[in-house]
């Protein structure tokens, strides 16, 4: 008998990463054997942190959640899931502007690669209007972040505008 691990990818820019990212995160560790955070290399996008300062704030934030482990990558997605012998890609939708970018997205990759697919987890509504962007927007101006993401990641966000 053969066992099958249920292995996911969860990508994204991550910058920084919020309570939003950090709440699929929690809930798609719980829906699978192992679930590696894919923090994107976007040469074409100016970040806020490094690469390596992304993935090391997802260490600190992942470190009570067993099955999680976190690496960085530059492409495609679905290239990424593919080296790391996933079958399923974790995306959060928000609202339904992110739907139907999304759903796009998972098209796209289904076609690319038939044996991987997509799962959406619905945003908690607590969090249904954060983004990285928001974030750091409201920290460019002094305003009060901590509501948004983790207490490490606030102090680190902070710490970049001053």
């Amino acid at each position: 008998m053969v066992i099958m691990q249920k292995r996911a990818v969860y990508p994204g820019s991550f910058d920084p990463v919020t309570l939003g990212h950090l709440d699929i995160i929690t809930r798609a560790a719980e829906a699978v054997d192992e679930l590696i955070i894919g923090v994107l290399e976007n040469r074409a996008k100016i970040a806020l942190f490094s690469v390596e300062e992304r993935v090391k704030m997802l260490q600190i934030i992942t470190d009570s959640l067993p099955n999680v482990r976190v690496e960085s990558f530059h492409g495609l997605s679905v290239d990424f899931a593919k080296m790391q012998g996933a079958g399923f890609i974790v995306r959060g939708l928000r609202a339904i502007t992110d739907f139907d970018y999304e759903l796009q997205m998972a098209q796209t990759n289904r076609i690319m690669a038939p044996e991987i697919d997509t799962i959406f987890f619905a945003t908690n509504l607590e969090y249904a209007y954060l983004s990285s962007t928001t974030v750091k927007e409201v920290a460019s101006y002094g305003g009060d972040i901590t509501k948004f993401v983790p207490e490490y990641v606030a102090r680190e966000v902070v710490a970049r505008y001053k």
